[in-house]
């Protein structure tokens, strides 16, 4: 029969969803962090409660500024970090990061992740929020160059690669973004890093397959694990991915 892998939980934190018995998970399990734009925001403990065998929760912070739409700030999510029963990957779709992304490590934030475009000294920035106690994550919208980032992914834990617009969720999957992960895909493995390959964006299981080919190995799913019962989705995700992950 498929062997089951137990995955290692992050420092203090239940362990994730097991695979489903009889499906044969890779080694390098896939981390499905459902985005709570998609949750019901007046009652957002009931929704954290029901995404509990996600490995983190994503959360999107947007100020309509550095993209045309606004969800919250820090008040409400000291209050998701307080209650949420899986650890916080925090993500800023916002403008100057230098200044607003080290109170988010602040509030024990586990990954903070804020955009190339919106930090005007990536690298200074990411050492700060490591320096906090919090894994530093640096995303790139569809159109931004990869290349300046290729030589100082050391820097980070995780590069997130916009498979969308940022700004609104539901949007549709971007394939054509897959050569930018597959360029960080190569760069991690050449170099031998441990950098978090995340996705985000018009995941489905019909999608995030494409993704984990391309070397995805984070992934953030926003209608396809709230548009039906979050527990059974989260595991049919990780199926979808784990039948691509090399």
């Amino acid at each position: 029969g498929a062997a089951l892998v137990e995955v290692a939980p992050p420092p203090g934190q239940d362990p994730p969803a097991r695979i489903l018995p009889g499906r044969l998970a890779c080694v390098t399990a896939a981390r499905i962090n459902p985005s709570i734009l998609s949750a019901d925001f007046v009652n957002l403990q009931h929704e954290l409660e029901r995404i509990a065998t996600a490995d983190y929760v994503h959360v999107d912070v947007m100020d309509n500024h550095f993209v045309p739409n606004l969800t919250m700030g820090p008040p409400i999510v000291a209050r998701i970090q307080a209650v949420s029963p899986v650890p916080l990957d925090v993500h800023l779709m916002i403008s100057d990061a230098d200044r607003w992304a080290p109170g988010y490590a602040e509030l024990g934030a586990f990954s903070v992740t804020f955009h190339a475009e919106a930090a005007a000294d990536p690298v200074a920035l990411a050492r700060k929020l490591r320096d906090m106690g919090a894994r530093a994550g640096i995303a790139l919208k569809p159109g931004t160059d990869p290349e300046p980032y290729l030589e100082i992914l050391h820097e980070f834990d995780q590069v997130l690669v916009m498979t969308v617009e940022p700004g609104f969720g539901g949007q549709s999957f971007m394939p054509d973004m897959m050569p930018k992960l597959r360029r960080f895909a190569e760069a991690k493995k050449r170099q031998g890093l441990d950098v978090w390959l995340q996705v985000d964006g018009g995941i489905t299981v019909d999608t995030i397959g494409m993704a984990a080919e391309a070397g995805a190995d984070t992934f953030v799913a926003g209608p396809a694990v709230y548009g039906g019962v979050p527990e059974s989705r989260i595991a049919d995700l990780r199926v979808a991915a784990a039948a691509h992950t090399h």
